[in-house]
């Protein structure tokens, strides 16, 4: 696949935010690093051995987790590329790409019961001949403010939804 093809001109990409899993999995790391320095550093008669301590195996298997899901995602390199006639979902495996012709309403708004990285917009969309609608949240993803005026553009050209309340249901 061409670089022109997946990117093509007048097109902008926006790289999948991995904030969350960096520190999700530092987080228990540092747990990890804390509890193993505390049982390590007192003895206590009622507890067992730091060796035989199941408390200490399963914040291990959150550490394994956690670093696992981190390489996952890392190695998928998610991107939404918004082109000048499609939305390419893009990931390392295979591209999703959406004409803008093909979107029977588009609807940007805000989602009340999820709030990613701050923000709280959303986008729903409905393509035609298909029951399920699409949802970006723009928090999670890079340059969220150029993303947020990318889909204010694209919403001005494309039919309008219903106005819809997220979260509520």
């Amino acid at each position: 696949m061409t670089a022109e093809h997946l990117f093509p001109p007048g097109s902008k990409a926006f790289k999948y935010k991995l904030d969350f899993y960096y520190q999700q999995s530092l987080l228990y790391l540092l747990t990890l690093l804390l509890y193993a320095g505390i049982r390590g550093t007192f003895t206590f008669d009622r507890l067992p051995t730091l060796v035989g301590d199941p408390i200490l195996y399963i914040i291990i298997f959150f550490v394994l987790l956690s670093f696992v899901v981190l390489l996952l995602n890392k190695t998928r390199d998610r991107k939404l590329i918004i082109a000048p006639e499609k939305i390419i979902f893009h990931n390392k495996f295979r591209n999703r790409e959406i004409p803008l012709d093909n979107i029977e309403w588009f609807h940007l708004g805000r989602e009340r019961s999820v709030q990613t990285a701050g923000r709280s917009q959303v986008v729903v969309f409905k393509m035609k001949n298909r029951r399920r609608l699409f949802r970006i949240r723009i928090g999670r993803y890079e340059r969220d403010r150029d993303l947020y005026a990318e889909m204010q553009r694209l919403s001005e050209r494309l039919p309008k939804g219903k106005r819809f309340t997220f979260g509520l249901q």
